[in-house]
């Protein structure tokens, strides 16, 4: 079972190699070409990693034929939503929990590729689930 450290440190991994990706590349690309770095870096340190994941929605007993798709989920604990916008807004925050809450994963970041500093504009997220993980 996964603990509120090993999330933390994973979400920290993710956040350095993230890092590591705009530094090498700068801001102004694409989307896909972060996320596509992103990905190579994360499986060559050895992390599993799930990308453009379909997140079924189920309301009652009716299952959506929706398609709702995930940028990354590492070791199927952390979803990752990539941007490359000048500034993120609510609704990509509410986006990421969604994803968080239809999934029951703990923990996600909110990383955007269009700044100088990585670590300024990302937004870390938790929820019930991680509340409820031991220490």
């Amino acid at each position: 079972m996964e603990t509120k450290t090993s999330i933390t440190q994973l979400s920290y991994d993710i956040t350095g190699l993230a890092i590591k990706v705009h530094k090498a590349l700068g801001p102004g690309l694409l989307e896909c070409v972060y996320e596509k770095c992103l990905k190579y870096e994360l499986i060559k340190n050895g992390y599993d990693v799930q990308h453009q994941m379909f997140v079924p929605v189920i309301y009652d007993d009716l299952e959506m034929d929706v398609d709702l798709r995930l940028d990354l989920l590492v070791n199927d604990t952390v979803v990752v939503e990539l941007k490359a916008i000048e500034k993120t807004q609510p609704v990509h925050e509410a986006q990421l929990l969604t994803y968080m809450k239809l999934l029951k994963k703990p923990q996600g970041l909110l990383i955007n590729f269009f700044t100088e500093n990585i670590t300024k504009s990302l937004k870390p997220f938790v929820n019930e689930y991680f509340r409820e993980l031991p220490d």
